[in-house]
């Protein structure tokens, strides 16, 4: 199960530059070919899609480089062990 975790990792680590790239690949194209009367409106959202998604991604990167570290490979199975 633990090198499951560890190649996931790596897969989340490749994928959140990839979808970055992706979404910023459609807003180039989708903002070219909007008309100059929606061409406000439509970089506008795709701002609005950017932000939100760029902190997601961010997460995705940190939640798989601690995946790949072996973070998650050994967890508490009830909260007698967790210590402070």
């Amino acid at each position: 199960m633990n090198t499951i975790k560890k190649i996931l990792g790596f897969v989340w680590m490749i994928m959140s530059p990839a979808i970055i790239l992706f979404l910023v690949y459609q807003a180039y194209v989708k903002i070219g070919a909007a008309s100059e009367a929606a061409k406000a409106n439509t970089i506008l959202q795709w701002v609005i899609i950017l932000l939100i998604f760029l902190p997601i991604t961010i997460g995705f990167f940190i939640f798989g480089k601690y995946a790949a570290q072996n973070e998650y490979g050994d967890l508490p199975e009830s909260s007698k062990e967790i210590m402070d």
